[in-house]
């Protein structure tokens, strides 16, 4: 049994509150008792800005697979740097600039801004417009197969936004 409550805002609450105050903690480190407060503090009013702009939505997003994102991230964010730095210092230049437009399963909302947030920190594409179908990417090299390393990441991503079984 979770000691949380099941979903809504009281959820969202209790753990945005601990997530901001966690990152406090980690900030900080240190356990004066005036920084705890203030820490605390400074976390409910974060937490209050953050349910006034982004409301609870209905959904779940499961941490764990989320979590499991960051060293795949990682290796793609070095791979694709050192790509970029190589073709920097290369003495004729092989690129191919260009716009690709990528079929999103997303539908509009946080979840596709968090894929688009998270692509445009991989080098060599950023998002540059989209539609109601397609998020337009900018690439340093169109010759690449940036739709299907898009395909991918929004596959393993869309994994760690889907319900995890009920416990209870």
């Amino acid at each position: 049994m979770s000691a949380l409550p099941e979903g809504g805002p009281t959820r969202a609450l209790l753990v945005r509150a601990l997530l901001y105050f966690a990152l406090w903690i980690v900030v900080d480190q240190s356990a004066k008792t005036a920084n705890l407060v203030v820490g605390l503090l400074a976390s409910a009013t974060a937490t209050w800005a953050s349910l006034k702009l982004l409301p609870p939505a209905s959904g779940r997003v499961r941490l764990g697979l989320l979590l499991l994102l960051l060293p795949r991230f990682l290796w793609q964010s070095l791979v694709a740097g050192t790509d970029v730095a190589r073709r920097a210092f290369a003495l004729r230049l092989r690129l191919q600039p260009g716009f690709v437009d990528y079929p999103v399963g997303l539908p509009r909302g946080s979840a596709r801004n968090a894929f688009e947030l998270i692509a445009s920190l991989m080098p060599g594409s950023v998002p540059s417009g989209e539609t109601k179908e397609t998020i337009e990417f900018h690439c340093l090299d169109t010759r690449q197969p940036v739709v299907e390393q898009l395909a991918a990441e929004e596959r393993a991503y869309a994994r760690a936004l889907q319900p995890g079984p009920r416990h209870g």
